[in-house]
């Protein structure tokens, strides 16, 4: 398998606007009271930095497209994992860099891409990687729904337990914060089944019951879970993990297995490789970069080199 070109390379200094979209809640907060010291810090590039607007997500995703369109000579995301996910959809398949202040409460990406994933060191190191023009590509997944809609992402599509978790949690409105997340685990571990899923992978047809299916770009979702191991940004192939027709004592054993990845040596765990993964179940809800994506069916392409970094 050919590798995407991985190896940092220097060109001529950029020149132009470094247009920033920060989200001041990421890391419950906490990037809010560091953002002008990572403005401060980006600034020391010696380009004009701009702060996006963005009322909303789909303001956010309109500010990255439009900054994009208008010429700026980087994109950096200050955040999580999801902020990323929305600088994602305007430079992906563009020659534009990312750069990553890693600032929320996963940073998966960032981490898979070997960029600090403290804020001040970030926005140093995206920083001086602009004034030399020292950029990397790394590989994205893309998805493509069934009504034809396309969206990239970084790290790892849940589609399964994780999912349904992310999708109940998402509709209570209390309690607010990591306690919400607690209760949607015990109560769909209350209703846990086994699901028949539909995969095709590179054109083979896999008929599975399972509880728990990932497609991963990179190894790590929800702040370090190791749930694709062995996945790696470079290598052109997506990682697809799928725990089989487990109970919930079962499942709850494999659970804490995850951070170190060795859930993967359990019996009732498949792990396969594949370019091009199709995937159907009824009733679940795609979350890629823990942002919801689209129901199933979905399909994905890993597209190597789809995503320039600055490192």
């Amino acid at each position: 398998m050919t590798k995407s070109a991985t190896s940092g390379t220097t060109g001529s200094a950029r020149t132009g606007e470094i247009a920033v979209l920060a989200n001041p809640a990421a890391g419950r907060g906490r990037l809010g009271r560091l953002l002008p010291d990572v403005l401060a810090r980006l600034g020391a590039a010696g380009a004009p930095v701009r702060l996006l607007e963005a009322p909303d997500a789909a303001g956010a995703e309109d500010a990255c497209r439009a900054a994009v369109a208008d010429g700026a000579a980087a994109l950096v995301a200050v955040g999580g994992d999801g902020t990323v996910h929305t600088a994602l959809q305007a430079v992906a398949g563009t020659p534009v860099p990312l750069g990553i202040v890693a600032a929320g409460t996963g940073n998966d990406f960032a981490a898979a891409t070997g960029l600090p994933t403290q804020p001040l060191a970030a926005a140093d190191a995206v920083a001086a990687a602009f004034a030399a023009g020292r950029t990397r590509t790394v590989d994205l997944a893309q998805m493509r729904a069934d009504d034809g809609r396309r969206r990239w992402y970084g790290a790892v599509l849940a589609a399964g337990f994780d999912a349904i978790v992310n999708e109940r949690a998402n509709a209570m409105r209390f309690p607010r914060g990591p306690r919400r997340y607690d209760l949607a685990i015990l109560g769909e571990l209350v209703r846990l089944r086994p699901r028949r899923y539909t995969l095709r992978l590179d054109g083979v047809a896999h008929s599975v019951e399972a509880v728990l299916v990932a497609v991963g770009n990179t190894a790590s979702y929800g702040g370090g879970m190791r749930i694709c191991p062995a996945a790696d940004v470079t290598d052109g192939l997506l990682d697809v993990v799928i725990a089989g027709a487990v109970g919930r004592m079962a499942l709850m054993r494999i659970k804490p297995r995850v951070y170190q990845g060795t859930h993967v040596e359990h019996p009732m765990v498949t792990s396969l490789r594949a370019r091009t993964v199709e995937l159907a179940c009824d009733g679940i809800v795609g979350y890629a970069d823990g942002e919801r994506a689209f129901p199933l069916p979905v399909a994905v392409t890993c597209v190597p080199g789809a995503l320039t970094v600055l490192t």
